[in-house]
């Protein structure tokens, strides 16, 4: 993971989050029905091709950072047919300003034999600048853009966005829908639980297909930072399939050895002014990390608490008040298909802020080094209506007891 010193910057833990999201004593009275979120159809037209008559176009484009620094980034594309080169033009000035040579790969899983899986990285790109490209197949041309964080500082202003267990149900599309149109995130932070293709009898991979195509009015536009879940193990010996995250693995690449790691779901990056570390519940790890990672799986709280006394055989899982102790905001509330928690601990601990079972989006919001503002959106409101929303302190820089 490097030997960074992480004081300067905003640390971001990004998990994948297993539990319902708590808030100091509220539970919303917000009611939403409770009947889990039917998947999209196949011919739903979120699925469909760009251009419908040809099918050799580049598919499920998808951008992530490419390296440790946010100076690169990896573009990721899939063609049904092979093709001849995984070529990509980009530039600030012009879509042929520069242009970089990718690698193709592809997989078998089950009776599925996926597209030919492109990836591409773009090194030494400029910071705070907006790049355009292309990428072409047997004649067919499909355009992305991105925008470069500014170079990484202890006072750089920039904007997350957060979504966890998106699926691709309806409510999976309102919620992408909500945070499209939100205009203030300038990247995703996605905490895992992607296609829920596992769901399907031999977890059809076709459903890898259309989430690819999907997310990709977003993914085509601002990187996503992603960690895998559960739902991306796709570990099945009873079809012959016991190699982990097989399909996920092919289809969306990380910059993990960037950070010296060696775990595709196990790396760390800085943007501006944070530095994200990214677990996922099935990184290897040694003594030195396991009680971070207890934090991480178990504390479910918008306040600063610590559960260090945690193991498995002991159940000592409440959290106590540690000023020390990083905050917790627990997301999973994309729209799968699983449908939502709503049996919570009764009465209400006092270390829950706030709890609401519904789906949405958050935004976390950096403003300077001392202050960031996480706020969370819900489908039901308008595009940009706040739910819930809590200022954060950086106790580096502003080292005053929380409140």
């Amino acid at each position: 993971m490097g030997n960074q010193r992480l004081g300067f910057h905003w640390g971001l833990i990004f998990v994948l989050g297993l539990a319902v999201q708590c808030n100091a004593g509220v539970t919303s009275t917000y009611r939403r029905r409770l009947e889990a979120s039917a998947d999209m159809p196949l011919d739903a037209d979120v699925f469909q091709l760009f251009d419908d008559d040809n099918p050799d176009i580049p598919q499920q484009i998808h951008i992530t950072q490419g390296d440790y620094d946010g100076s690169a980034v990896i573009v990721s594309w899939i063609t049904q047919n092979d093709v001849a080169t995984s070529t990509v033009h980009y530039g600030t000035l012009s879509y042929r300003q520069h242009s970089a040579q990718g690698n193709v790969t592809q997989y078998k899983y089950s009776n599925y034999t996926s597209g030919y899986i492109h990836h591409c990285t773009l090194m030494d790109l400029e910071f705070n600048s907006t790049y355009g490209g292309t990428i072409s197949a047997n004649g067919s041309v499909r355009t992305f853009s991105f925008t470069t964080p500014p170079e990484p500082g202890p006072d750089v202003p920039y904007t997350f966005g957060i979504i966890g267990d998106l699926g691709q149900t309806f409510d999976s599309n309102s919620t992408l829908t909500h945070y499209n149109a939100n205009p203030n995130a300038a990247a995703l932070l996605y905490v895992g639980d992607f296609s829920y293709a596992d769901n399907y009898p031999n977890h059809d991979n076709v459903r890898w297909d259309t989430w690819g195509r999907f997310i990709e009015s977003s993914t085509a536009y601002q990187p996503w930072i992603w960690t895998f879940g559960n739902h991306e193990l796709d570990f099945a010996p009873e079809i012959g399939e016991s190699i982990p995250f097989k399909p996920v693995s092919y289809r969306y690449q990380t910059p993990y050895s960037a950070s010296g790691s060696t775990e595709q779901y196990y790396y760390s990056v800085r943007r501006a002014s944070a530095h994200i570390i990214v677990l996922a519940s099935y990184s290897s790890y040694g003594e030195q990390n396991s009680d971070s990672l207890a934090d991480c799986s178990h504390a479910c709280a918008m306040h600063r608490v610590s559960n260090i006394a945690y193991n498995i055989t002991n159940a000592n899982c409440s959290p106590v008040s540690d000023n020390n102790a990083p905050v917790y905001i627990t997301v999973g509330d994309g729209g799968n298909a699983e449908g939502l928690s709503t049996e919570m601990t009764q009465p209400q601990p006092s270390y829950s802020a706030f709890r609401e079972a519904s789906f949405g989006h958050g935004i976390f919001d950096i403003k300077n080094k001392t202050h960031a503002l996480f706020e969370w959106h819900r489908n039901q409101d308008g595009d940009n209506v706040v739910a819930d929303s809590l200022w954060l302190t950086n106790r580096y820089f502003n080292p005053t007891k929380d409140s």
